[in-house]
């Protein structure tokens, strides 16, 4: 394939370098003569293990060459790659200025050539970037249409400095954020020789999912750290700790607790942050990320309200009570808070949880929802047609087996709301289905 990168910096090199390994015909292109010159004679403008030798190799075979002519570059490819800076400003928000000058520059090539070209984008923007701000800028240099003229896809980079080189050939994954399939299936084709799976989705989850790899790693950072300045002042090795909890691959490193939804609640998670923020403050120790676990955790809660709120309804059929499926555990369940706040406002509220039965609530179980939810007795179905019968809106808070298929058994007008992603597949209730985080 005859490809133009856009942009010879990090991504832009790296990128450039493994696509004419793999065959490509690879033409970098860059304002800054200095780094087209360094790229034409196969040196490298960063610094990076293998990258030299690599930029070496493809110059001199001829997959390689670099120009400072964006619409020459545009007229002899097929396809370009813009991999250029996306920095931040003073007030925090992200600079798109060189992203945009790049995508007139590729939108006035594309008026010039009679054959479809193919944008694809690399830079780090926020979600709707490419469809509200870049399509436009496209379109209107090129004078052509989008998904007709020209095709459009969002490719983010998971390239770490210092290994570069292996994972753009080893990524977790290649994702392809694509406005229209034509020009999806051309990226694909791209990286045919690379060894990930290939994921195919739309521009602003693409979008999306480089931040929230990026924000996941800060948090982890921080996480660790945070551990670490607890453990020292324990007089604890926190090296150890860490190196310990790592070899959880069940939760720990694991999709485990990593699906949008409620809050969390139950007898370990919220007892054991109190009492190690508390234990952190007695000993003066700033741990702000765990402290903001539970805050964050409390505004779940009114989120998940808030939705139901939305809906207009005032009887209200709440599916599972326990803080998660196949437990009868009431003890700090988010789904309990939910409830008694909505009795609290007026709603009547008729609940459904085939794990829970008030006789046989024994012990501290027992002792809190008599103290939270003193009426449940009353407020409890014992099937799910009697919930059915009563509300106008339905809210499923926990993942039980038996409420997989409750959209096929809503009554006509009746709404539901749904905390836990119970199906993917909602599209015949027609505006009558909301997700709390979809």
């Amino acid at each position: 394939m005859n490809v133009s990168i856009f942009g010879l910096g990090y991504v832009g090199c790296v990128s450039a370098a493994c696509l004419a390994r793999a065959g490509h015909k690879v033409l970098g292109v860059d304002m800054n003569r200095e780094k087209v010159a360094l790229v034409a004679s196969g040196r490298s403008p960063i610094v990076e293990p293998g990258l030299s030798e690599c930029l070496g190799e493809v110059v001199q075979s001829g997959q390689l060459k670099a120009t400072a002519d964006p619409v020459e570059a545009v007229c002899l490819t097929d396809i370009s790659l813009v991999c250029v800076g996306t920095p931040s400003l003073d007030s925090g928000a992200l600079d798109l200025s060189q992203v945009s000058r790049v995508c007139e520059q590729v939108g006035n090539g594309m008026r010039k050539k009679a054959a479809r070209h193919n944008v694809v984008l690399r830079s780090t923007m926020l979600p709707g970037s490419t469809r509200e701000l870049m399509i436009p800028i496209l379109e209107a240099a090129s004078g052509g249409k989008a998904g007709r003229d020209f095709g459009v896809c969002y490719n983010p980079e998971f390239l770490r400095e210092g290994t570069a080189l292996k994972d753009f050939s080893e990524p977790p994954r290649t994702v392809i954020g694509q406005w229209d399939a034509e020009s999806g299936e051309l990226v694909v084709d791209l990286y045919a020789q690379v060894k990930a799976p290939m994921v195919r989705t739309d521009l602003a989850t693409a979008e999306m999912l480089k931040y929230a790899d990026n924000a996941f790693h800060g948090l982890k950072v921080t996480f660790a750290n945070e551990i670490g300045n607890l453990c020292k002042a324990f007089g604890i090795d926190g090296y150890q700790v860490m190196k310990l909890f790592v070899l959880d691959k069940k939760l720990n490193l694991s999709p485990a607790y990593l699906q949008p939804g409620f809050a969390f609640g139950g007898s370990c998670l919220p007892k054991d942050l109190r009492a190690l923020t508390h234990r952190a403050a007695e000993k003066d120790v700033e741990v702000p990320l765990l402290q903001a676990i539970m805050a964050s955790n409390e505004r779940q809660k009114r989120i998940g309200l808030d939705v139901v709120r939305r809906t207009g309804a005032r009887r209200i059929g709440v599916l599972g009570l326990s803080f998660k499926h196949d437990t009868d555990d009431l003890r700090e369940s988010p789904s309990v808070e939910l409830v008694e706040t909505l009795l609290g406002k007026g709603y009547a509220v008729r609940v459904y949880d085939p794990s829970v039965s008030v006789a046989a609530l024994v012990g501290k179980n027992r002792a809190y929802i008599e103290r939270e939810l003193p009426h449940l007795s009353v407020l409890l179905c014992k099937t799910l047609d009697e919930v059915l019968d009563h509300a106008e809106a339905l809210v499923v808070t926990t993942r039980n087996a038996e409420f997989v298929h409750v959209a096929e058994q809503l009554r006509p007008g009746q709404k539901l709301i749904d905390f836990v992603r119970i199906s993917d597949s909602m599209e015949s209730l027609d505006g009558r289905y909301e997700g709390i985080c979809w």
